[in-house]
């Protein structure tokens, strides 16, 4: 794990960092469909896991920008930027009707990403444990997947006065309109560190690279 220290005093969100981490605490949510009728497709055409491959798409956005990495060290108060974050993805059972948290790394190559997702996948059907070890994952993110509904709206919030830096991202079941295949998606982060823009911005980020991806 390797990571910068931010200067808070030249942080080029200073003064919005100073108020939503002091003043008023507090996160900042959306939810928007995207678009997936291509990558749907390709999974298809490939004969691999939409699911692996929106992860993949998913975890190479939010490395993209530094504002997307950032962390708090609160035994020190310091606001840092990691290297790279890895997606904490979860996998449901259905004999139990409960989840098992999966710390997954994520590698800008696609097919090693790939083999190793499917891997730990297939790892945490043998389990149900609950074992979730933030302490040791300082810089993964929440990815989890929804796919019993294709819903409007999610809203998770964290306790106040939490500074929770890393994003979390929730996405659905896709269905078709108007000739399309649309999916919703939940994007989460720390008004300290994002503000709309940065949370709007995850969502074009994501639009554009599934665009990328199926050229491949």
């Amino acid at each position: 794990m390797e990571y910068k220290v931010v200067d808070k005093e030249t942080y080029y969100r200073r003064d919005v960092f100073r108020h939503f981490s002091e003043d008023c605490k507090c996160s900042t949510s959306m939810t928007a469909r995207v678009d997936v009728t291509g990558l749907a497709a390709y999974s298809q055409k490939k004969g691999s896991k939409f699911y692996i491959n929106f992860l993949y798409i998913l975890s190479k956005v939010l490395n993209s920008r530094e504002d997307y990495k950032m962390g708090y060290l609160w035994q020190t108060g310091e606001l840092i930027c990691y290297d790279v974050i890895h997606p904490t993805q979860y996998i449901f059972h259905e004999d139990t009707e409960t989840c098992t948290p999966v710390y997954s790394i994520y590698c800008r190559d696609y097919p090693t990403f790939y083999a190793n997702a499917l891997r730990d996948i297939e790892a945490a059907k043998s389990t149900r444990a609950y074992a979730l070890d933030a302490e040791n994952h300082p810089n993964w993110f929440d990815a989890s997947y929804i796919p019993w509904l294709s819903y409007d709206s999610l809203h998770i919030e964290l306790p106040d006065g939490y500074l929770f830096f890393a994003p979390i991202v929730n996405w659905g079941k896709y269905r078709q309109e108007n000739g399309r295949l649309v999916m919703p998606v939940s994007v989460r982060l720390n008004h300290a560190i994002a503000d709309g823009y940065l949370v709007a911005n995850v969502f074009r980020l994501l639009q554009a690279e599934m665009e990328s991806f199926v050229k491949m």
